[in-house]
């Protein structure tokens, strides 16, 4: 097989990643975009030269106005959509933020309308369901020691070789 055949079936996915945060409550940040019409999770694209870490915290920066570590991989999503083709998704957590730094969050305004803590229902109710999966998936993976590997939000079947 000739190189550019080779290059032409490997996968070329889109890549995006976020953060999940927490209240002391167990409640996540979600974010109610301008471009959507449903809640989202602070993130975004992964850009050229990247690593997704890097990605969510630039993301993070860009859209809450905030500069804060991010810790473990949570969940990693294939989530391939007829829209944008394959794309794997990135959480990592966020951990709870303290009150000072809630107090700095300043919304990228061109992007975002507000923010918000929600329950896993109202998550449900605002948002479309496999992002409401990866979320719910992130965050029982948070409670244990294992990254949540999924597609399209779900815990795959599986796979016979």
């Amino acid at each position: 097989m000739a190189a550019n055949e080779h290059e032409a079936k490997m996968a070329h996915p889109r890549m995006a990643a976020g953060a999940l945060f927490f209240d002391a409550t167990g409640r996540i940040l979600m974010v109610e975009p301008t471009y959507k019409d449903y809640w989202d999770i602070p993130g975004g694209y992964v850009e050229t030269g990247e690593s997704p870490l890097q990605a969510a915290v630039r993301e993070v920066r860009e859209e809450l106005g905030i500069s804060v570590p991010l810790g473990r991989l949570l969940a990693v999503d294939w989530a391939p959509s007829d829209g944008e083709g394959d794309k794997v998704l990135y959480l990592f957590d966020g951990g709870q933020l303290p009150p000072e730094t809630l107090g700095r969050i300043t919304l990228q305004g061109d992007e975002l309308k507000s923010y918000a803590f929600l329950s896993s229902v109202e998550i449900s109710e605002r948002s479309i369901p496999r992002l409401a999966r990866r979320i719910t998936a992130a965050r029982d993976a948070r409670a244990g020691s294992d990254t949540a590997y999924l597609e399209h939000g779900q815990q795959p079947q599986d796979v016979a070789a």
